[in-house]
């Protein structure tokens, strides 16, 4: 497998990036239309850590770790790793001296699809990572791949230089060109969402806040009394 490292790719304004960072996983999706989820088996191996930074990716091939050696290189501050590999791996690909290397640089987390290691150490010295697999299994360093080149995980496509937005709730992908824009969105949920919480503390139900009795009336769905309910033999 032959490969590429590119050294210059364009990434997102690091203000916009930073700015996301007030917001959940959970926020930022919605606030784009519930897109650029990963999938709910990337799980981070640690509770109550919020990262965002810049994507510098890694296509490795399964069970190597080569190209992750190449991508420490391609990493500076304010960046987060994400690395997958040409076909499915749950092999330990990353482990504590990696996190050594990239906490050095300023890197702020990694996201791996595929298997990590070292977990312990990892929350110890406070590096943030989400992965597919916990593995102690070891790896070979003996084949090209790619850094910096656009890569899918759970069918979505990660371009060097996009934002990455992790949290306890799994990891959301928004594209750089896209920062600015998914600030003012998700300012904008947030706000919505903040009058509905006073709207529900004072009593109001989400029945009538959402309109949904008259979608539960147009979908045929009736109130019964317990008495109506049990004469007709349920």
């Amino acid at each position: 497998m032959s490969g590429v490292i590119v050294t210059d790719p364009p990434k997102a304004e690091l203000k916009d990036v930073d700015a996301l960072a007030r917001f959940g996983v959970a926020t930022v999706s919605e606030a784009r239309g519930r897109t650029g989820l990963l999938g709910p088996g990337i799980r981070p191996i640690q509770q109550g850590e919020r990262v965002v930074g810049t994507a510098v990716t890694v296509l490795s091939w399964p069970g190597d770790n080569l190209m992750i050696h190449a991508a420490v290189e391609q990493c500076g501050e304010g960046d987060i790793l994400v690395v997958t590999t040409t076909s499915p791996c749950t092999d330990g690909l990353f482990g504590e001296l990696f996190a050594t290397a990239l906490k050095q640089r300023g890197v702020r987390g990694v996201i791996l699809n595929t298997g990590i290691r070292d977990t312990q150490e990892l929350r110890d010295m406070g590096f943030p990572a989400w992965s597919r697999a916990v593995s102690a299994q070891g790896t070979v360093k003996a084949t090209g791949g790619s850094v910096n080149v656009p890569v899918a995980i759970d069918g979505q496509v990660i371009r060097p230089g996009d934002v990455i937005l992790a949290d306890d709730d799994g990891v959301v992908i928004v594209p750089r060109e896209r920062a600015r824009e998914t600030v003012e969105r998700s300012e904008a949920r947030e706000a919505k969402e903040a009058a509905t919480r006073a709207a529900f503390l004072g009593g109001q139900l989400g029945l009538d806040r959402y309109g949904l009795r008259q979608t539960l009336e147009r979908l045929g769905v009736e109130y019964k009394t317990y008495e109506e309910y049990a004469g007709e033999g349920a």
